[in-house]
């Protein structure tokens, strides 16, 4: 399998364990974004924790922290995607 398939594959599996904890779920955008944020400051620690720069309590797994990221961005794309088509069946061109 190539690195792009692998990693894209451990994505796919990130967001079935999301879906299965929490359900599928809906934002409004500024809460996505919240989410998003988070997510990416805890690939900001465990790339700080691996310069030495980090403390203790910070991410220190830089490649799963990179799949919650990917992951979350997946997330919001399926809802923009899916209000998108929503609005395609409810207004055709």
């Amino acid at each position: 399998m190539d690195l792009t398939k692998a990693v894209c594959k451990m994505v796919v599996a990130e967001r079935a364990r999301q879906n299965e904890k929490w359900g599928l779920q809906r934002h409004d955008y500024g809460i996505w974004l919240t989410i998003l944020v988070e997510e990416v400051g805890e690939v900001a620690q465990a790339m700080q924790k691996n310069k030495g720069w980090g403390k203790d309590s910070d991410a220190s797994n830089l490649y799963e922290e990179l799949i919650h990221v990917a992951a979350v961005a997946v997330a919001i794309a399926e809802q923009v995607k899916e209000e998108s088509d929503a609005h395609l069946e409810k207004f055709p061109s």
